[in-house]
């Protein structure tokens, strides 16, 4: 899934840098990809995964919050070109379809997250975080996180396909965690927190589902001030794309290759396949409604 060449956003859309002083908190979602990686296999050694984002959020080496923006992402061939300028133009992307879906389908109007690429480290309100944690959603300052060198290790050591699509699946799921913060949902996740239908796993397989909500309008819905979309139309490698990313965080084949067994109870975002089957239930439909997995009786199931 290839941008348009000539798509134009708004440079000061995404920051660089850091994420600046936390507000206290450790509830963070990952699960996108890195998040889900290290979280599982910490889990699986007997950690405890909020230890994993420091509650003394904005100290130590994390730094101030950063006002650099990507100024250098000024069109949609330099999306193309480049990695970091591909992530904010998926985010222009995304609040261009959630700005006319989300209100049409769920009568909440859509508020943008922020989002931050950083590189090694960076503060937030839900604590401290390295490039360990990968990609990931903090509720309590309403930011999405990115450190896109993840991108190459999904591929290196995890087998994701690497397309375009696959990055930004990786983009539009994070933003499906703000989605779920919108509408009041997020908090569902800590409830309930591991095993096969836990609802850890039922937000983590709604954010994929809202992932393909997206990928449906993406190249159908107009950039602003624009009569063309962002992205060109979806070909069937690119969703292709997207199911390997999605199929390469899942939490059997991470345990498979981790520890050479798989336990259900220990998941906390759900096998590979229902990571792809969920994916394409919103990408077939385009709906939210289809992306209701807390009242799904099997999550093997979805409705579409």
């Amino acid at each position: 899934m290839t941008f348009n060449e000539g798509a134009r956003m708004d440079s000061g859309r995404v920051r660089v840098g850091g994420g600046g002083p936390g507000r206290g908190g450790k509830m963070a979602l990952g699960g996108g990809a890195g998040g889900l990686i290290v979280l599982v296999l910490f889990v699986l050694l007997g950690g405890d995964p909020s230890s994993l984002l420091g509650s003394d959020a904005g100290a130590g080496t994390y730094g101030q919050a950063s006002t650099e923006t990507l100024e250098q992402c000024e069109t949609g061939a330099d999306a193309n070109a480049n990695v970091n300028c591909r992530v904010a133009f998926t985010a222009a992307s995304l609040d261009s379809v959630w700005s006319a879906e989300l209100d049409s389908q769920s009568g909440t109007g859509y508020l943008p997250p922020e989002v931050t690429l950083f590189s090694g480290s960076v503060a937030t309100g839900c604590g401290n975080a390295t490039r360990a944690v990968g990609p990931f959603y903090c509720p309590t300052d309403q930011t999405a996180y990115f450190d896109t060198a993840f991108f190459d290790e999904l591929v290196q050591r995890f087998g994701s396909s690497a397309g375009p699509l696959a990055q930004e699946y990786v983009v539009a799921h994070e933003f499906g965690h703000h989605l779920q913060n919108q509408l009041g949902d997020i908090g569902r996740s800590q409830v309930d927190p591991r095993g096969a239908a836990s609802a850890s796993v039922r937000t983590e397989l709604q954010a994929d589902c809202y992932a393909g909500v997206w990928a449906h309008y993406a190249d159908k819905t107009p950039a602003p001030n624009s009569s063309e979309p962002f992205l060109e139309p979806l070909s069937d490698a690119d969703v292709a794309d997207a199911l390997s990313a999605a199929a390469a965080v899942g939490d059997d084949r991470i345990q498979q290759s981790a520890t050479g067994r798989v336990d259900p109870e220990g998941w906390t975002h759900g096998s590979s396949e229902q990571r792809q089957r969920w994916f394409l239930s919103g990408y077939r439909t385009g709906e939210l409604a289809a992306c209701d997995t807390y009242s799904a009786r099997n999550l093997d199931k979805p409705p579409a």
